[in-house]
């Protein structure tokens, strides 16, 4: 199939569309003017220049396309303190994308910042099914456009032939994993970098992590499996503290780091993965040998830079 794809020059946007060419897909991807492109030029076979609240360019990048995966998000306005601009720009301009685009299958890129206040009556185990109550203005931009999603399945007809439309949100927690051009950000990689340093490390708390690959698979899946519609998927592999992370750096390096934890081994909550796994067969398996691994791979980036 011919994916549209929104923000394929991001972090995440770049492994999508390197995912979807892998598994015989097409991409047509949306990129700003200023957007470097040569680290996804060999799985992107035709680029359009806009962004996402460009109306004039959807028609171009809708052209030909089987299905539409939203991933951007115009981050300068969200955190310009104008509230209308972000609402504008992410909130208005994503619903009206999702309108201009049916009757195409449409997976939207949300995240784990759709909760915060966690009832009791989950008891710590974050599903799916659990209501959405975010804290931030990023979270309750992406659980808005999420209700807008369900209700362009429920609505009927907006699908193709006129069926329920094929919609899909994934929820990602803190995506880590190779950067495939400068400038691109994964998380742990400043914990990696104050290691490196020899700065001694406390910092207390730590996150919920999921790899980048995951992601891009689970975004295939979803407009492969007839079945991920119409339903969320939570994505998130692990629990880290980060001195725990801050270890597996030092390990990574052979560096003997000044590493104090001050954080409980368990979060109070965690979301469940098991919809990712039975539906879209994504294992989410990696646990921590998967962030050990990821700062193995920066060390020996590293020890390249050293050497060169």
């Amino acid at each position: 199939m011919r994916i549209a794809l929104t923000g394929v020059s991001g972090f995440i946007g770049a492994h999508i569309a390197k995912h979807a060419v892998e598994h015989g897909h097409q991409v047509t991807g949306l990129v700003r003017a200023t957007s470097k492109r040569e680290h996804i030029a060999p799985f992107v076979d035709r680029f359009v220049v806009g962004d996402q609240a460009h109306e004039g360019a959807w028609p171009e990048l809708f052209e030909g396309a089987d299905a539409v995966v939203h991933n951007s998000m115009d981050w300068q306005a969200m955190r310009s303190g104008d509230l209308r601009e972000h609402l504008s720009k992410n909130l208005d301009a994503s619903l009206a994308f999702l309108a201009a685009s049916r009757p195409r299958p449409f997976v939207f890129i949300s995240s784990v910042a759709v909760h915060h206040d966690i009832r009791p009556r989950w008891q710590g185990q974050v599903d799916e099914d659990h209501p959405l109550r975010p804290s931030s203005l990023y979270g309750a931009c992406k659980a808005a456009i999420e209700a807008h999603l369900w209700s362009e399945h429920y609505s009927g007809g907006h699908g193709v032939d006129g069926a329920p439309r094929h919609v899909v949100s994934i929820r990602p927690a803190a995506v880590y994993g190779p950067v495939m051009a400068p400038g691109h950000r994964s998380w742990c990689d400043d914990i990696f970098e104050s290691i490196k340093q020899g700065e001694p490390f406390e910092r207390e708390g730590g996150g919920k992590f999921v790899h980048v690959a995951d992601v891009a698979e689970a975004v295939v899946r979803s407009l492969e499996t007839p079945d991920a519609s119409p339903h969320p998927f939570n994505l998130a592999d692990c629990y880290a503290r980060w001195s725990d992370i801050a270890v597996f750096a030092a390990e990574a390096l052979g560096a003997d780091a000044s590493i104090k934890h001050v954080s409980p081994t368990s979060p109070e909550n965690m979301f469940t993965h098991d919809a990712a796994k039975t539906t879209l067969g994504v294992p989410l398996d990696r646990g921590h040998q998967g962030l050990r691994e990821h700062m193995r791979h920066l060390a020996s980036q590293t020890a390249a830079g050293a050497s060169a």
